[in-house]
């Protein structure tokens, strides 16, 4: 099934509606359960006009770090290889072949390095979005559904039942909540999105508030891009060599 297809294999849907409490208890706790196992596995599938990238690895949420593998489909095969990030930064590893799983140990030389850019790029948004989908905390509950949260549908995601919400939006979140958009974390449910980002963000939310898919409208892009977690086993990621992970 393409990563593009919004409601594949659904009982629905028959929304939008209203969240129910429970509800919006699972979709405020999404973002920390993520945070509370540590890391998890997820393919990033990126759009753009050559044909997209797609990204597979895992994100560690307590270093704030991701690594992984970067293919690229259609005409766009110049950035095939490894990739690590954080807030701030993006290493590149260049490969001709890249293998399927990145090494456990990235290799300790023939990375590149830059900054990660805020604005006008969909991968380092997409990369960023990544990191910001693990909160320490909780998000408040009774303000997803004040803001404009709202339950879509349901859908099967690798298996496992969901419910689809749309996250709040950005506008009223920023009114109501006293929230502003904070660059190293987007995509939280109870604030606005990354700026470059439109405001609609879904969340694909399994019954125990586990975090199966996310999809998020990129304003430079006409398709979103899509995260699917657990894809794969989660590996620990470790810092390429040299290089200390931003807080």
């Amino acid at each position: 099934m393409s990563a593009f297809v919004l409601l594949g294999d659904r009982d629905g849907p028959t929304g939008p509606r209203a969240l129910t409490s429970d509800e919006a208890n699972r979709l405020a706790v999404s973002r920390f359960l993520n945070y509370q196992a540590g890391g998890r596995a997820l393919t990033i599938t990126v759009p753009n006009a050559a044909g997209g990238l797609v990204i597979t690895g895992s994100v560690d949420y307590r270093t704030h770090t991701g690594y992984g593998v970067v293919r690229g489909t259609g005409r766009d095969t110049s950035s095939d290889g490894l990739i690590q990030w954080t807030a701030t930064t993006v290493l590149v590893h260049p490969m001709t072949d890249p293998p399927d799983v990145a090494p456990a140990s990235p290799p300790a030389s023939g990375w590149h390095s830059r900054p990660l850019r805020t604005s006008g790029m969909a991968l380092d948004s997409s990369l960023a979005i990544a990191l910001g989908l693990g909160s320490d905390r909780p998000e408040n509950a009774a303000l997803l559904p004040q803001n404009g949260a709202a339950w879509v549908g349901r859908d099967k995601v690798n298996g496992h039942r969901t419910d689809i919400m749309n996250g709040p939006d950005a506008a009223s979140s920023s009114d109501k909540a006293g929230a502003s958009p904070k660059p190293s974390t987007p995509g939280t449910p109870g604030t606005p999105a990354k700026p470059g980002t439109s405001q609609t963000v879904r969340y694909w939310i399994g019954s125990d508030g586990t975090m199966y898919r996310v999809q998020v409208g990129i304003a430079s892009e006409s398709q979103p891009v899509v995260f699917d977690f657990d894809t794969r086993a989660y590996v620990p990621v470790k810092p390429v060599p040299g290089v200390t992970p931003a807080p």
